[in-house]
Order: structure tokens, then sequence, then C-alpha cells
């Protein structure tokens, strides 16, 4: 594993180190958990994105279609395409912390997985570390959208803006909504982190006043290169069977980062032949180029789409990784009833 960029300053890491360390015993044995509650006993909330037809959907007949690929009822594997009113499926814990994380699965810009990249990340990241999550099915650029290469990026920028708008009545800090996407999800989640400043669609209501810059990005096994190191399928479904030269750079996210970039935590297998390492390691260099504040994690084995319920071994204790850089680069306002991370224990 070889990790890059500052996380804290050694003063700060001991005291959040002793402080986690029974945090993160419990997220390691989380990670490992396969099975999520009966999603059909108890449905999560859902909010819908937009106020209305989706800007630039207008007059498309598509008839959203969701397929369950698992047999396990334990075990829930489903996929959703044709997405023309893109929504947020709400995982509250128990014991909310006050931080929202805005989650875009992947499914190479085909599908979007809703449960092995959405629900199956509950026990982890809301249950043990005390995130709300908002799992973003967003709409697909092979699916006659206008404007399509660029629908993802409007519904997570929505979506990001909605997560804003409704903070207080979640309990939630404004400031500190993040951003983790998977695969081609994460070319979403990255376009995002380096693309939030982009009007990507005409305002709609108060919603779009606000700031879509995410106060950081996770980045698991992410698409980012639509050059030589390219997803194939990633690439055909968001720009065509032939794109030109400025379309491959410009959607080619390492070329994207720029001051205004927020942190980022990347994470990859090194034995992935799907979405191969060097999408990772070229964004990695941007951000260092860039001066931008980042970790990375890089793992020999563990191949394409583990999530959560695929993690082996070593890798099995990522999300605990994810969480503790989550709660250091999400610092929430301090109250007198909270605790100062300063404090030692």
């Amino acid at each position: 594993m070889h990790a890059s960029g500052s996380v804290l300053s050694a003063v700060r890491q001991r005291p959040i180190r002793a402080r986690w360390r029974a945090l993160l015993a419990s997220l390691v044995a989380l990670a490992t958990m396969t099975a999520v509650p009966s999603l059909a006993a108890n449905p999560p909330p859902q909010l819908q994105v937009w106020p209305g037809m989706a800007p630039g959907s207008e007059g498309l007949d598509l008839v959203q279609r969701v397929v369950e690929r698992s047999t396990d009822p334990a075990l829930p594997d489903r996929y959703v395409d044709s997405v023309a009113a893109p929504s947020l499926t709400v995982y509250r814990p128990a014991h909310p912390d006050g931080r929202a994380l805005l989650v875009i699965p992947g499914g190479g810009y085909q599908r979007v997985v809703l449960d092995k990249e959405g629900s199956a990340l509950a026990p982890a990241f809301a249950d043990a570390g005390g995130l709300t999550l908002f799992v973003l099915q967003y709409r697909l650029p092979g699916e006659g959208h206008r404007n399509a290469r660029d629908v993802p990026l409007a519904d997570a920028q929505r979506a990001l803006r909605l997560i804003r708008l409704h903070a207080a009545e979640w309990g939630l800090d404004a400031a500190s909504v993040g951003v983790m996407g998977f695969s081609a999800g994460g070319h979403v989640a990255a376009s995002l982190a380096t693309r939030h400043a982009e009007r990507a669609y005409a305002p709609q209501d108060a919603a779009d006043a606000l700031d879509a810059r995410p106060a950081y990005a996770v980045l698991v096994y992410p698409v980012i290169d639509m050059g030589a190191h390219a997803h194939p399928g990633s690439r055909q479904k968001l720009l065509g069977d032939a794109p030109d030269p400025a379309a491959v750079r410009a959607y080619s996210l390492q070329e994207r980062v720029d001051a205004s970039t927020p942190p980022v935590f990347l994470l990859h297998a090194q034995d992935d032949t799907t979405v191969p390492v060097e999408n990772s390691l070229l964004f990695e260099a941007a951000l260092r180029r860039a001066g931008i504040e980042h970790e990375t994690h890089l793992y020999a084995h563990g191949g394409h789409g583990f999530g959560v319920r695929g993690a082996q071994g070593t890798l099995a204790s990522w999300p605990s990784l994810a969480i503790a850089w989550i709660h250091a680069h999400a610092l929430l306002p301090r109250t007198a009833s909270a605790p100062s991370d300063d404090r030692t224990d």
C-alpha cells in the first residue's frame, strides 16, 4: 500500500489515533459484512433530484428498469437503467454525526449499481461510521438525453446542492458534504470535484444558488482517463465510438485538476484489469502537481468492483481507512457539547 499526502500533522494524529482505535476495529469487522437489512421490508426514503422533468430529458419516453441479479434476498444486487427521474436514496444511521456523503455507484455508464456500491455501504459507513449516505441514481449518457455527456455531472451537482439546501432538516453540516464514487461513478464524482464550478444545467430553484463543490472526494477504482488507459465501455457510452481528441482531453479528469479541487482519497487494486490502476495514478500525479492534499492506497490484489462485499484480506479494512480520512477532512463546527479534536485521551 502506498500513501501520499498528509492527513493530519503528527501532533494531531496521536489523539485522533487513540480516540478512533475502538471505532476502527469495529469498522474492519463491518467492512466484511455482506448482508443488508431487507430493503423490501424497510425501504429507505427517496428524494427526487429535480423539481420536475430533469433538464435535457424533456420528451423522452424512458421507463425506469430495476433488475435484480441475486437469488439471495439477504444479498441484493440490483441495478437500474433507463433513468429519467434521478433520485437520492437516504441511509441514515441511528446516531448521525452530522456529516453527509453523496455516493455515486458505478456501472460503466450503462447502468447504476444500487447495492454492492450503494446499500451495502450502510453497515460500515452509516451504522458504524455515523455518516448519512445519499446514494444517487443518475441519468446515463447513452439513453437519449440532450447534452448527454454532462447529464451525470448535472445530476451530481444538483444532488450535492439539494443535500446542502436541506442539511438543517437532516441535522447535517452543509459545509461537510463530500462525495464518494466507484468505477464510472468515480468518473462522475471526480467530475464533480474538478468541474463543480461549471454550469452543467440551467438553474431550477433556490438550491441552484448553492455551491456544488464537495468538501472532499473519495474515489474507489475510479474511471479517470479517456485516453490510453480508458475503460473502453465507459468511454464508448460517454463519448461515442470515435471521440475527437478534444473530447478525450476534456473528459480525462487528470486534465481538469486545479487549485479549487477538494482533498481526495484514492483507492485502487493494482491487478484491476477492467479499470487500470493508471487511472488513479494519473489523477494522483495531477493532484500532486496542483498541490491538492490527497491520500492514495494501492493494493496488490482485489481486481475491480470489490466494493465492501468482495474486499478480502487487508483490502477489507478500506472502509475504516476512508472513514478516518473523512473525519479528518470534514471537521464539524465545535459546539459546547462536542469534544474537541485537540484533546488528549
